[in-house]
């Protein structure tokens, strides 16, 4: 099998990150890198991803997003780097476009030996003043909604292993 192919099935959620491991500005650098080359409809480029490594700023975000879930919990698992994708509403594709984003992220953090996992409610945290604001200070203009957040770092334990595939997961037309 090849390391693409293996890298897409080992990869799993990590719900437990080291919190104190902080991942290298290379490794994170290369994961961005891979989500630009998502693929796109008609190559448009429409999703954006804002990259939050300063532990403040993370944390906050981390208490809007348990907000809207309805917990005090840290819903990223102590993740020290999210990654969140939004993707401008202009463009018919962009939920698909901004979901193949979440998936390089998530697949080219596994490549690299990291952590990762989506998670939701970016959608509502950049429809909320909180987020509107955080768009504000980095200048960024243009209908954009929020499509995850990719948690990522160093795991605190062993991935478990993955569930059966189910039955009538695929059909063919022969």
């Amino acid at each position: 099998m090849n390391d693409t192919l293996k890298v897409l099935e080992t990869r799993r959620s990590c719900r437990n990150f080291d919190p104190d491991k902080m991942i290298s500005q290379e490794d994170l650098n290369a994961i961005i890198k891979a989500g630009t080359y998502a693929p796109t409809g008609m190559g448009k480029q429409s999703p954006i991803i804002i990259a939050v490594t300063n532990k403040e700023m993370r944390d906050m975000i981390s208490k809007e997003n348990a907000k809207i879930m309805g917990t005090d919990s840290d819903p990223f698992y102590g993740a020290p780097v999210i990654l969140i994708v939004l993707a401008n509403k202009e463009s018919r594709t962009y939920q698909y476009d901004g979901s193949l984003v979440m998936g390089n992220l998530l697949n080219a953090a596994e490549s690299l030996g990291l952590g990762s996992i989506w998670i939701h409610r970016a959608k509502e945290e950049f429809e909320s003043d909180f987020g509107k604001k955080i768009l504000a200070d980095l200048g960024i203009e243009g209908d954009y909604e929020g499509i995850g957040h990719c948690a990522l770092g160093y795991a605190a334990e062993p991935a478990k292993a993955p569930a059966p595939r189910k039955d009538n997961y695929v059909y063919y037309l022969k």
